[in-house]
């Protein structure tokens, strides 16, 4: 029980960390320009996680594959993805507001899932295409200035559209999480940031000054760096798909804290989208907790019996649960409608 407390806190604790993104980088926004924020984030993710797997490396390398030629297609996708969609999101909340950009996160809910399905196949339940219309209702109703005047809001859409990136490199990441978490960020930190950079180079953009470059540095080591660090705490002691539901918190508490921050006044459209997104939100955690899956496999045991050897074939079907730690994946299985036939 102890162990299963410790590790709510620390998925709760992940998605606590990345709910200051949005806020925090809204207010670095008037100091920094947008392609150089999203530079400046992704940079101190990738450095503050490169430092804390050196200090950590005794916990050895050998749990983890390597990664390969084969990985090549999903390692640059998760970067190129990782470019555009930070630097969408930073240009969406020039022109939006804290609150609302941060309940569209979770838009990234509804991304991931349907490229799961239309792209690698997956199956999503009937619960979750009922919490997925309702969150993209919330969505579409977010997305309007004026919902009266049906007047979108460009800044909402730019945050779509990163949501749809990072729901796209969430795919691409999920291949790779046989891998060694920490050598997959550090990539994903240093070479989305420079990429970042590079753009913000050739848009003629300004370096910011040394104290808000640090400043931005920092927020990107605690909301993406930190808090994949414990996001991956969390998923070795419970499981990936408890510890997603746990962040899907994220947005809810990046609203509070912009309304602290900012003191914006919502609106009617904003306490609709907020009714609608927290009950198509609670639907996905439902979702996730109760998820399971049902695989046939089939067994050969071979034995010795009175001098002749017997081999059986035993075909079931099993429930498990997957717990994607950051070492290898483990299945805790049940057996069930079993069945032997001698051969």
């Amino acid at each position: 029980m102890h162990k299963k407390v410790v590790a709510i806190f620390f998925a709760i604790l992940a998605a606590g960390l990345y709910a200051i993104n949005i806020p925090l980088s809204k207010l670095l926004l008037g100091y920094i320009q947008p392609t150089m924020m999203a530079s400046y984030l992704y940079l101190g993710a990738g450095l503050g996680i490169g430092i804390v797997f050196l200090l950590t490396k005794k916990k050895a390398d050998n749990a983890y594959e390597k990664i390969t030629k084969k990985d090549l297609p999903n390692v640059l996708g998760m970067i190129v993805l990782d470019v555009v969609a930070p630097i969408l999101l930073m240009f969406g909340l020039l022109d939006s507001a804290s609150s609302n950009a941060s309940l569209l996160n979770n838009f990234e809910i509804v991304c991931t899932s349907l490229i799961a399905l239309f792209v690698f196949k997956e199956t999503v339940s009937k619960r979750m295409w009922f919490a997925i219309a309702l969150i993209t209702l919330s969505s579409f109703v977010l997305s309007f200035e004026d919902i009266t005047a049906f007047k979108f809001s460009w800044g909402a859409i730019l945050v779509l559209l990163a949501t749809l990136c990072w729901g796209l490199e969430n795919n691409c990441t999920k291949n790779l999480s046989d891998k060694n978490t920490y050598h997959v960020v550090f990539l994903k930190g240093i070479f989305s940031g420079l990429g970042s950079l590079i753009v913000a180079i050739c848009l003629r953009e300004n370096f910011a000054s040394i104290g808000y470059f640090a400043l931005a540095l920092a927020l990107g080591f605690v909301a993406y760096g930190l808090s994949i660090f414990f996001y991956i705490k969390a998923q070795g002691m419970i499981g990936a798909s408890k510890t997603s539901a746990y962040y899907a918190i994220a947005p809810f508490i990046g609203t509070f804290l912009s309304f602290m921050i900012f003191d914006e006044k919502p609106t009617w459209a904003y306490f609709l989208g907020l009714c609608i997104m927290i009950i198509g939100t609670a639907i996905v955690v439902v979702d996730t907790l109760a998820q399971k899956h049902k695989h046939a496999h089939t067994h050969t045991i071979t034995h010795t019996h009175d001098g002749s050897t017997h081999s059986h074939t035993i075909e079931h079907e099993h429930e498990h649960n997957h717990y994607v730690s950051a070492e290898k994946h483990r299945h805790v299985h049940k057996l069930e409608k079993c069945s032997a036939t001698d051969k």
